[in-house]
């Protein structure tokens, strides 16, 4: 849309800058929308994962910490973290690199990016709050929300409950309660234990190294077995040699 058709309303509601804040020890993220320039200013030429102090945004904030985490330009690019610029380049993305799902696989592409430099061409910026201040934010950090799936693997639970090796981690998993349905029980979810050493896991590791030791000990008896018969051959072409020549000697 061209910027003349657009009244001072639109205008003023595209140039806004949406913070995305998330707080982790409650598990909560809130979206702000600040539209004095002055405030936003404290990101300005901040790369991301550095940290920044909050104060600016309001007298709430005050003592909070934030860190930048990532964002997007008003064109829905992504800022990319190592590209040290604050505008957009062409990098070619394979598996594994940020920013990029490759569909096949080996394949690359060549994709635009932002740099890890915050400017103001941003419109959304993702931050994390790293130090709580002195007053609660309203949704944010007041409230907790729950999480909805406990650890699954092994060494996690024991960590969790502050388990021993020897201690059962079956009795510890947590359960997700399913939606009840009429004239049913009520019914609930575990998930599968990953990493859990259990007898049938033993039995499979002493077979492995059974199997490994089998096939060690089958390579050198061939081998052994090939280099007698290669010192055989070896005999017998010297003496087929040895006959030759005294045959070519006779004559």
């Amino acid at each position: 849309m061209c910027t003349c058709m657009l009244s001072g309303e639109q205008l003023k509601r595209k140039e806004r800058m949406k913070l995305n804040i998330a707080y982790p020890t409650t598990g909560c993220q809130k979206v702000f929308e600040i539209d004095d320039d002055k405030k936003l200013r404290i990101f300005y030429e901040k790369r991301m994962a550095q940290e920044v102090e909050a104060d600016a945004l309001g007298d709430e904030w005050k003592g909070y910490v934030l860190r930048i985490t990532g964002g997007n330009d008003k064109q829905g690019f992504p800022m990319k973290q190592g590209v040290l610029t604050n505008g957009r380049v062409r990098l070619l993305l394979s598996k594994g690199h940020s920013c990029y799902r490759s569909r096949r696989d080996g394949e690359r592409k060549r994709k635009s990016v932002r740099g890890c430099i915050v400017d103001a061409n941003l419109s959304a910026l993702a931050l994390i709050i790293v130090k709580k201040g002195e007053q609660e934010i309203p949704g944010l950090t007041d409230t907790t929300v729950p999480r909805r799936l406990g650890p699954k693997r092994a060494s996690k639970i024991r960590k969790l409950f502050n388990l021993t090796k020897n201690d059962d981690v079956r009795k510890y998993v947590i359960r997700r309660k399913l939606p009840e349905k009429e004239g049913q029980k009520p019914r609930s979810k575990a998930p599968k234990i990953q990493r859990l050493i259990t007898p049938v896991v033993l039995q499979r590791k002493r077979r492995r190294l059974a199997m490994k030791i089998k096939r060690s000990v089958k390579r050198r008896e061939e081998e052994a077995q090939y280099h007698k018969m290669m010192t055989q051959y070896s005999k017998v072409c010297l003496c087929y040699a040895v006959f030759v020549i005294l045959e070519l000697g006779l004559h």
